[in-house]
């Protein structure tokens, strides 16, 4: 007999990626037996592990269940990704999300969200519910990954003098979600957008994922991910992908998802990363650096064509990357803030030079094409230098020269008064601050209706194994029915010793008899 509190945690363990063969396997149980814990979830999770009686909790708001169910999704996307949850983190996310779903609810006002305060007692509870354990108390988190962060640092120095890798042929690879029709939000571009009902350009967005060597003169083309297979804009422009300076795929949400990374490997990093170390004369090998993502397989290796074999990957441990990831040390704010740059710089030359205004040239006439010509000139203005001074935390001995030091943070400077001035050339009230909060604004997390389509996804997959285990069940028991069936032709009609035998090995009991 299964238990309420095994039941509890074959459900948590699902619900954290584990798959319902692999629960089978750890808990010597078959995938039918999984798969109807699974199905009944909620009904497990209404009752007290010890007594096995249902847990007094009707008159929690249907609401509050909802934030936990977005929360629980959340954490998971948080930690696959290496950031770091604490209790105030969650806490602040909680509220937010009641908030948000308090204010799509039919007659109700923005008053409600008093009712909901995260408190110290709900977090507890939400903590026993939910099984959640690997969660840092406030003061803890930045004090554990210092130390996380330092053991790692020293580890990785060590293996690039055991292995002899060099800079050149270690890389580091990163995603971002860019907001690519966005302006600063005091501009009358952004307030007159927010003004009008229906579909936001601004919040339009593509997933783009970076990558480079250490020696900082090797940038591979970046892979990117946009909601649209074939946007209107490349008709009327003549595109061929194939010839696009990013290697481009597309889904409905616009994230790099584990196929669309592995694909990347194999057809755009693996290629060009072989082509350009045999003509420096280089071993053929490869180190990848990365951050453990969901679309960042840990077996990845796995999957790699045959003469690809030459590279392997080194993840990063969880709640580490902002501190030692590469491509979190300026060199993603510093595209972001150079896209920006030529964003504004393309706005200028074309209401300059044509009959065009602004808000004409912004609503009518610019597209994901222009877009793509921006995103190339930016990252190609991405500086070797800058590339190579952002391994300083994780691997020091790289960096030629102590001197790169906060260099990325000097060369930003410059760049950010350029987009002042030409924002103010165009009357546009932008400063400092706005350009910050706008590159911030680029990195944003997933919006509570994102994270409702994510566990609608899970949902689904949990319904889909479900249905497949079901249906595998079902055909066993048909294919033995016709194989009982197929023996009665070799025993006396109607053997009773026989048919109560066979019922008996197929469940069915006295019936069958």
């Amino acid at each position: 007999m299964i238990t309420v509190e095994v039941k509890k945690e074959i459900i948590k363990k699902y619900e954290r990626g584990m798959r319902v063969a692999e629960i089978a396997r750890f808990y010597k149980k078959s995938t039918s037996t999984i798969c109807t814990i699974l199905k009944k979830k909620e009904e497990i999770r209404g009752l007290d592990a010890a007594k096995g009686v249902t847990r007094i909790s009707k008159q929690r708001p249907r609401v509050l269940e909802d934030v936990e169910k977005l929360l629980l999704v959340w954490i998971n996307e948080k930690q696959l990704a290496g950031d770091t949850v604490t209790e105030n983190f969650i806490c602040e996310k909680a509220k937010a999300l009641y908030t948000d779903l308090v204010s799509k609810l039919p007659g109700t006002s923005t008053d409600k969200e008093e009712g909901f305060k995260a408190s110290r007692g709900w977090f507890d509870n939400f903590k026993r519910r939910s099984g959640i354990r690997s969660v840092a108390k406030h003061g803890e988190a930045a004090s554990l990954d210092a130390k996380a962060a330092e053991a790692f640092a020293t580890e990785f120095q060590k293996l690039m003098v055991s292995e002899c890798y060099l800079p050149e042929q270690v890389f580091n690879c990163d995603e971002t979600r860019l907001f690519w029709k966005k302006m600063p939000k005091r501009t009358y571009i952004t307030e007159e957008e927010n003004a009008m009902p229906g579909h936001k350009p601004m919040k339009d967005h593509l997933t783009l994922l970076f990558c480079a060597n250490a020696s900082g003169d090797f940038k591979v083309k970046p892979l990117l991910v946009y909601h649209s297979e074939n946007p209107r804009a490349f008709k009327k422009c003549k595109v061929q992908k194939s010839q696009l300076n990013v290697m481009w795929r597309s889904n409905s949400k616009a994230w790099v998802t584990r196929m669309l990374f592995i694909e990347w490997i194999n057809e755009v990093f693996g290629p060009a990363v072989k082509k350009y170390l045999l003509e420096k004369n280089l071993p053929l090998k490869a180190l990848l650096v990365m951050d453990n993502a969901p679309a960042h397989p840990p077996g990845f290796e796995d999957d790699l064509l045959e003469e690809f074999e030459f590279i392997k990957g080194k993840f990063l441990p969880p709640n580490t990357t902002p501190i030692l990831q590469p491509m979190d040390q300026q060199v993603i704010s510093n595209f972001k803030k150079l896209y920006i740059k030529a964003l504004f710089q393309q706005c200028f030359e074309v209401t300059k030079g044509t009959n065009l205004t602004l808000r004409e040239f912004w609503k009518n006439h610019f597209h994901i094409v222009n877009c793509l010509k921006i995103i190339d000139k930016a990252w190609d203005g991405v500086t070797k230098r800058t590339l190579c001074s952002a391994w300083r935390k994780l691997w020091p001995d790289c960096v030629l020269g102590h001197d790169l030091e906060g260099l990325a943070h000097e060369q930003e400077a410059p760049v950010v008064d350029e987009i002042v001035s030409l924002g103010k050339t165009m009357g546009l009230e932008v400063n400092e601050d706005d350009i910050q909060e706008l590159v911030e604004e680029h990195g944003q997390e997933l919006t509570t209706d994102e994270l409702m389509d994510l566990h609608r996804e899970q949902q689904q997959k949990v319904m889909e194994e479900i249905s497949s285990a079901e249906e595998k069940k079902a055909t066993q028991f048909i294919c033995e029915v016709f194989q009982i069936v197929t023996n009665l032709q070799t025993f006396p009609e109607n053997d009773p010793a026989f048919l109560l035998g066979e019922g008996k090995r197929l469940g069915i009991g006295e019936e069958w008899k």
